[in-house]
């Protein structure tokens, strides 16, 4: 559960649940203090976001402790997806930007040869 409390971002939540009618598709909205939106990124879902305003600030809360080897993540700019970002990173993490490309193995998708 994600919510801006200063700024705007536009906010991303992309299905990575190879049994789900959604599996690969994105869903994004703009985030703003204003609005009081806030998002909920199910279980499953890979999450992303770019600020639209210089000190944007978030507050989220998530289901489980951080487990580095677990982590697994989705590049910004993957074309398996076509996240349709309204504006290029310009500062990004460098393990941000060597997310692989979709790779079933690696993003435990067992059911993608299936579904590609």
């Amino acid at each position: 559960l994600l919510r801006c409390i200063s700024g705007a971002l536009w906010d991303v939540a992309l299905d990575l649940r190879p049994d789900s009618p959604t599996f690969r598709q994105w869903f994004g909205t703009e985030l703003i203090a204003q609005n009081r939106r806030m998002m909920l990124i199910p279980t499953g879902c890979a999450h992303g976001f770019i600020t639209l305003s210089p000190d944007t600030e978030t507050i989220y809360l998530v289901s489980a402790a951080y487990d580095p080897p677990q982590e697994r993540g989705a590049r910004w700019n993957d074309p398996a997806f076509a996240i349709d970002w309204p504006i290029a990173p310009s500062i990004m993490s460098a393990k941000d930007a060597a997310w692989p490309d979709l790779d079933s193995a690696y993003h435990g998708l067992a059911l993608l040869h299936d579904l590609i």
